[in-house]
């Protein structure tokens, strides 16, 4: 695994939002997936010790208008999506970032309104890259789609990627472990939240701590 410089490494969390991930998610099956596997608090755990080791937190949130103006339709998971009940609109509750994970004042928030991957036509590379970042830990859902996209938007961009295996998901859940063994693990670092929480663990007896929470 690489080095994991506070200076030089962000922790990325992908569609960890309430329409998705949350209770009243538009995709039932992945967000029970999400929290049985006990995936969604090993994230908030990360992301709770990024910020007291001094690594940027970033949460990649997909959402679109309510006319659907720019969304894609070339291809039948977004179709889908515009039919489904619940529905990512900007602004409404289902875009938040889902519990147990919060939004502390530093972190930034990056929406997209269209595409599979938070780094196509969004800002998210340029802000990586104006804060001197060359190391992105990867979480989130779903390992089925938004994640491989992440990861190999990523490596193409230059970017070293790390992937802790138990906090990412997907439906069936056998698909993460194949998608990680057979795609994730050729281009990027697989590790544990256990060995990045390990890592990021107070030094000198020192708490964590984190810059307050954004309303």
């Amino acid at each position: 695994m690489p080095d994991l410089d506070p200076a030089t490494t962000a922790l990325l969390t992908v569609e960890c939002q309430n329409g998705v991930v949350g209770e009243e998610s538009a995709l039932p099956e992945l967000a029970k997936e999400a929290r049985d596997s006990g995936m969604l608090g090993r994230v908030a755990a990360l992301v709770e010790a990024a910020r007291g080791a001094g690594v940027q937190v970033l949460h990649a949130v997909a959402e679109r208008r309510p006319d659907g103006l720019g969304a894609n339709t070339n291809a039948r998971l977004f179709r889908a999506a515009g039919r489904l009940p619940v529905r990512q609109l900007t602004g409404s509750h289902a875009v938040e970032v889902a519990a147990p994970l919060t939004v502390a004042e530093r972190d930034l928030v990056v929406r997209r309104l269209h595409g599979l991957s938070p780094l196509a036509g969004t800002d998210l590379d340029a802000l990586l890259r104006n804060l001197g970042i060359r190391t992105l830990v990867v979480t989130g859902v779903s390992s089925n789609i938004a994640i491989p996209n992440t990861v190999f938007d990523a490596v193409n961009l230059g970017y070293r990627v790390v992937v802790p295996a138990d906090a990412i998901a997907g439906v069936p859940a056998t698909c993460t472990a194949e998608v990680i063994r057979n795609s994730l693990a050729l281009v990027a670092s697989i590790t544990t939240s256990e060995e990045l929480l390990g890592r990021w663990a107070p030094k000198n007896g020192r708490g964590a701590h984190t810059s307050g929470q954004a309303g």
